[in-house]
């Protein structure tokens, strides 16, 4: 699994131009899913995000968790965050999960996001045509993927 964290002063997710996600203060949550991912990767993910400190204390510093300020997460499924551009100018997404396996662990890391946290977690709808805003907070934006802990 790979996603785009942005640290956000508010975000949303609109679909046939009506919200269906909108957060204030926290996490946007891009998430992509490819063919080798299990419910495990989700769950190095989760608790690798409910814990980092990315959020500034009273002196400025980042060094509060999500948790800390109470902020909440927009996720969003993002197939293309496994784009592959090695031939072309086309992307190949053939390392994406299929529908099959991406929307069952979509909807586990929704889940297990929700419980281990305790906090508001928004969503857009899986494979859907989606338009997301943001106000990115920093601007703070990390990538991290599963198979590669650093």
């Amino acid at each position: 699994m790979r996603i785009v964290l942005q640290r956000v002063s508010e975000a949303s997710v609109k679909i046939d131009g009506c919200t269906n996600g909108s957060i204030n203060g926290g996490f946007l949550v891009l998430l992509g899913i490819e063919l080798a991912d299990s419910e495990l990767d989700a769950d190095w993910l989760i608790s690798k995000i409910s814990g980092l400190r990315v959020f500034s204390d009273t002196e400025g510093k980042m060094n509060l968790s999500i948790q800390d300020i109470k902020g909440s997460f927009l996720v969003i499924s993002q197939f293309t965050l496994f784009a592959s551009t090695k031939k072309g100018n086309r992307p190949s997404f053939i390392q994406a999960a299929r529908l099959e396996q991406a929307v069952p662990l979509y909807e586990y890391f929704v889940s297990k996001l929700k419980s281990v946290t305790n906090l508001t977690v928004e969503t857009g709808v899986f494979g859907a045509d989606m338009r997301v805003s943001l106000v990115n907070d920093g601007p703070v934006t990390i990538s991290i993927d599963s198979k590669n802990k650093e």
